[in-house]
């Protein structure tokens, strides 16, 4: 394997991994924040117990997302010099403002969230967990912002004399078409995967306290069930719709991608949606043949119309060559796009099932102790991550050969193209990518045990059997009545 494989595999192990923890981030954080909203609103003890425990998941989930996160940003000089030469005066705007106007805030904010329960005001401390929810999502939209200019340049003329991209307007760049469908998209698929985690774990845990006969704590449990549900059911929604908008962008911005996600061939009229395609998925579509399909459907896909006519791989293929020159393949790895679109959206089944039992059981303000229920629950957890990571896989692979796809409508910038080949460092030999990509593959291995193992253990635990007002306010209610027992607690710290 050469230099540039060797970064490709590198950069997508690392962003796949990376990639695990975000969505949980960026779900959980307002989730919990709602729970500690619930609390603060009504005083219900079971919100706060709540608050604190999924808290404590989401602090794990956060430390070892911001440690992953480092790596990605170095690639790019290291790995990727000729590509960030390219278009670093564009790219590397986003991704300032993302760690000055999110990151920091979200960073400074959890800090004063972990450790100001006992010392800032109820309303005060409240506003943190808020600041770090609205922060968190607001880093998904810059961090969007540089992957869509990627998908589809906006904002930025070519200089011919220095054969770089020269950013010209960063009002166009946050406004992109393509960020405008690919946020929604990705908040919505995170709010997904936060819910069916709480859900989930709340369902598992509900089981087990109705089995023991503890129904006091298996209605805190069926609150968490409630919630998640709620989440999943909204959030369901809006990646349906905002899949439908941005699969039909996709059809426009980049044909090939959406022909390679049907292993579309030749062009057809009233394409049809393949369910299960057999045959040779090499990028010569020999023997490739669709089995299950749902007429029309691709076509109404990309048009709105389940007649139109969309152009075929091979067909694409001869346009590319006229447009960008020969010699290069501009097909992406049909099997990798074709079957990662197909597991993106065929993983989400795990959450529907989940929340098709949630509203079959959980009926009246009823408590269930259904031992599938809480299998199911365990069972439904990994699938939103899973589904999440192969839309990226989809998004990125079926982006190939480009690093910075061309633009092929007027809405686009001329000229501001580069293939993934000649975006890799010249100076980096394939030995020192082979080198660093060896160690973190093993460090990350070593941080997923840890990850999975602490999550585990802090799941397990559970809910605190009682929680306190760590407030000043109640502090100073204590302190007025000392004989009421109360005692003060040490630490919001783990």
């Amino acid at each position: 394997m050469d230099a540039l494989d060797l970064a490709r595999w590198q950069f997508g192990i690392t962003t796949v991994y990376h990639f695990i923890f975000v969505p949980l981030t960026i779900g959980l954080a307002p989730l919990v924040a709602i729970m500690q909203t619930a609390w603060h609103r009504t005083g219900d003890e079971r919100w706060l117990r709540l608050t604190k425990f999924f808290g404590k998941l989401l602090l794990i989930n956060f430390a070892i997302g911001v440690a992953t996160g480092i790596v990605q940003e170095f690639q790019f000089g290291m790995n990727w010099s000729e590509y960030s030469r390219f278009v670093g005066d564009v790219f590397g705007a986003p991704l300032a403002m993302e760690a000055l106007a999110a990151f920091f805030v979200e960073s400074t904010f959890l800090g004063l969230w972990i450790f100001g329960w006992d010392k800032l005001p109820q309303r005060v401390h409240l506003a943190t967990i808020w600041a770090v929810a609205i922060a968190t999502n607001l880093s998904a939209f810059f961090i969007l912002a540089a992957n869509s200019w990627m998908q589809h340049p906006v904002g930025a003329v070519l200089n011919e004399e220095t054969g770089r991209a020269e950013m010209v307007d960063i009002g166009a760049v946050l406004t992109n078409p393509t960020l405008l469908a690919a946020f929604p998209h990705t908040i919505t698929a995170a709010f997904l995967t936060a819910g069916t985690f709480v859900a989930g774990i709340g369902a598992w845990w509900m089981v087990r306290s109705v089995r023991r006969g503890d129904e006091a704590t298996a209605r805190v449990y069926r609150s968490a069930v409630v919630l998640g549900t709620v989440t999943m059911l909204a959030a369901g929604v809006g990646v349906a719709a905002s899949g439908d908008w941005q699969a039909k962008l996709m059809f426009d911005q980049q044909p090939m991608k959406m022909a390679s996600a049907e292993a579309l061939c030749e062009g057809e009229t009233g394409a049809a949606f393949s369910l299960l395609t057999i045959g040779d998925l090499s990028n010569d579509c020999e023997g490739v043949r669709h089995v299950l399909t749902v007429p029309g459907l691709t076509s109404y896909l990309a048009s709105g119309t389940f007649d139109s006519y969309l152009p075929g791989v091979e067909e694409l293929q001869e346009r590319s060559e006229v447009l960008y020159g020969e010699g290069v393949d501009y097909r992406p790895n049909l099997a990798v796009t074709y079957w990662s679109f197909r597991l993106m959206i065929g993983l989400g089944l795990g959450s529907a099932a989940l929340a098709a039992a949630v509203l079959l059981l959980l009926r009246r303000r009823a408590v269930v102790g259904t031992r599938w229920f809480g299998t199911l629950g365990l069972a439904a957890l990994p699938t939103p991550f899973l589904a999440s990571s192969f839309g990226w896989v989809f998004t990125e692979m079926g982006r190939q050969p480009w690093v910075v796809a061309p633009n092929p409508n007027p809405s686009g910038v001329d000229g501001v193209w580069m293939l993934t080949a000649t975006g890799v460092s010249t100076s980096v030999p394939a030995g020192m990518v082979l080198t660093s990509m060896i160690g973190f593959t093993l460090l990350y291995a070593v941080l997923a045990v840890l990850w999975f193992r602490l999550m585990v253990r802090y799941a397990v635990e559970g809910v605190a059997a009682t929680e306190t007002d760590p407030s000043p306010e109640a502090q100073r209610l204590a302190a007025q009545n000392p004989d009421d027992g109360a005692d003060k607690p040490l630490s919001f710290a783990y």
